[in-house]
Parts: C-alpha cells; structure tokens; sequence
C-alpha cells in the first residue's frame, strides 16, 4: 500500500522522516519528494509549504507523480475547544474552510460548486480512532484558513460559525479539497501544539516544539501500523 502523507513545515517534516527507512528524494515539479517505508507501508512525504496554495499544489503534484492509495496531511493545529490540551490530537471527521465567503447561495466556507465540508475516508477515519495511546484522540471538525490564530477575537469568530470545531490549521481542506476532486481517500491527523487566544499562546508554541514532538508524532506511526 501506497499512502501519501503531506506536511507544511520543516519541523514536522523531520519528525516524520525520521520515521522512514530506505529513503530515496524525487523532485516533481517544484516539489522534493521523499519516498521510504514505515511499517510494511511505502511512504510518500511531501513538505507542502504552509497555506492553502501550496498545499493544494503539492497535493495535486503528489497525485500525479505517485499515484497514492491514500493521502493523510498531518502536523501540528491550534486548539480551539476547552476539551483538548497540548499533545492531543484532533483527527478529521468534517474538514471546512473558516475563511471563504461565496454569498448568500452558499454556506460559510463553502467554495461555489463544491461540498461545504469534507469528510474523510470512513476506513481511515475509524482505524485513526482506534489508536491505543497514552495521548487522547478526539474525533471533530477542523477549520482552515491562510491565517495564523492568535487572538481571543480571531478564535471566538471561528468557533461562533463552527461551533463544533476542534482545531484551526492552514491546509486540511485545501488538501481534501483536491482529494475530493480527483477521488483519492484523504485523512486530516493533527497534533495540537498550541491554543490561541490564551495567555502565553506563543510560548505554549514553542514549548511544543522543544518537549512534546517526538512523542506527538509516535502516535501517527501507530495509524500508519494500522492502516
């Protein structure tokens, strides 16, 4: 089994590859790809670049070049509800943009001609459920948009238009959203590393990223494993 799995940043990046064995680079496009094994899967990694556009290309240039079975964008989002804590992770079951606007035909968020959420492959979305882990795995939405969270305001806007929504990040939908145009199975996977709008929400970030993301990123091997 083939499984594509997409991040933005280059912390991220290297805790996933650092997972791989028997890797090799490939560029496609303006994209370096790196092709190795985790468990019995063969892995495409890709490090999209954040925001919507990258993402979106990198995602088609993955599905083009490599033709995945699946692909699962992973990485770190920032909480948006009081039920998740720093280290959790927040796994996709209606993937939604919290920052398009097409007018009144359309639901907020929703792109004209497209679904106005995403959902993500029931397999996938259940096996990712499944995991035996000492971090809590929640199931919700997950809002995207090419910004940043960081103020009360920001975050309370959000949470007022999706009520149920658990995380906010850059590039889950515009990643489901081409996944859902060219029918390949998609899974959004993320780690919360921060929860914007709290006091010291920046260094909660980079407290993160010096204690937390090995471990974090452990459990995304217990998904690939099952799988």
């Amino acid at each position: 089994m083939k499984i594509g799995v997409i991040v933005a940043m280059g912390a991220e990046f290297k805790q996933i590859e650092a997972l791989l064995t028997d890797k090799k680079e490939q560029k496609a496009g303006n994209n370096f790809f790196v092709e190795g094994c985790l468990e019995d899967k063969e892995i495409v990694l890709l490090q999209s670049g954040i925001g919507k556009v990258f993402s979106a290309v990198g995602t088609l240039e993955m599905i083009k070049n490599f033709q995945p079975d699946c692909i699962i964008n992973t990485g770190v989002a920032g909480g948006i509800d009081s039920e998740l804590q720093i280290m959790d992770v927040v796994v996709g079951n209606k993937i939604v943009y919290h920052d398009v606007w097409c007018g009144d035909e359309n639901e907020y968020g929703q792109v004209q001609g497209m679904p106005a959420y995403y959902e993500p492959d029931g397999r996938l979305y259940e096996q990712a459920l499944k995991i035996e882990s000492e971090v809590p795995v929640h199931g919700g939405m997950i809002c995207s948009g090419d910004r940043f969270v960081t103020s009360r305001q920001e975050l309370h806007e959000i949470k007022v238009r999706f009520p149920k929504g658990l995380a906010v990040d850059m590039e889950s939908c515009s990643i489901a959203q081409v996944c859902y145009m060219y029918s390949v199975p998609f899974l959004s996977f993320r780690i919360i590393s921060d929860t914007p709008g709290v006091e010291r929400h920046i260094e909660q970030y980079r407290d993160f990223w010096t204690l937390a993301p090995q471990r974090s990123f452990q459990v995304f091997k217990q998904l690939i494993k099952g799988v």
